[in-house]
């Protein structure tokens, strides 16, 4: 074989390989880009969905009841304080939220704890303080355990007490998962607490609400 054939021979297989990296390069990138999409478009709920009417008692002895926040954005989340990774996570999301809607007063932040008989208002006052939550905009509820069971699976997440697999208490199915309500009480949609991206997305989401006229 000539050496002028050889050189054309390495010349296309060496195209050839450039060519197969930057199309996986590109498929890798275009992979980024759907994952990011889904993200940001969030998860849509598995039916329509609208905050109930509920009383509960919020972390500092209050009552806290639906009309409190009406006409308010929600970002809602299921606690679980003795959950040892993946609460710790969702909440973490939570403060970044709080930070991010600070100079937004019809923004409400309000936790749900699926463990109602450990999660009394002073464990809840403790688990607070941990995140750094504003009294005054993100509520930690607790209360009877049948009436946050009902609001919980009736406004926003399934359970299945029967899943021998699941450790949540009530059975509840997504509890990694934050809800934004718009500020008619509809249950818009969810995205997933345990990505780092989610503060962000969730805070466009609300912005986008409202631009929308999405308000009372």
């Amino acid at each position: 074989m000539s050496a002028t054939v050889k050189t054309r021979r390495w010349r296309e297989e060496y195209t050839f390989l450039v060519v197969v990296l930057v199309l996986a390069a590109l498929a890798g990138l275009g992979g980024w880009f759907v994952a990011a999409a889904k993200t940001s478009r969030g998860i849509p709920p598995d039916a329509p969905r609208e905050l109930a009417d509920f009383s509960l008692t919020d972390r500092t002895g209050r009552t806290v009841t639906r009309a409190e926040l009406a006409g308010k954005f929600l970002v809602v989340n299921f606690v679980f304080t003795g959950c040892s990774i993946t609460c710790l996570d969702v909440n973490r999301r939570m403060a970044e939220i709080q930070g991010l809607t600070a100079t937004q007063p019809d923004v409400k932040l309000v936790s749900l704890t699926v463990d109602p008989r450990s999660d009394t208002p002073a464990v809840l006052a403790e688990f607070g303080n941990r995140f750094g939550a504003d009294t005054n905009r993100w509520l930690l509820l607790t209360g009877d355990k049948a009436v946050l069971y009902e609001l919980i699976e009736k406004s926003f997440i399934p359970r299945d007490p029967n899943d021998a697999y699941n450790f949540m208490p009530g059975g509840f199915t997504h509890t990694e998962r934050i809800a934004v309500v718009d500020a008619h009480g509809h249950l818009r949609t969810f995205f997933d607490g345990l990505k780092p991206e989610t503060s962000q997305a969730v805070a466009e989401e609300i912005n986008q609400l409202r631009a929308n006229n999405d308000s009372l």
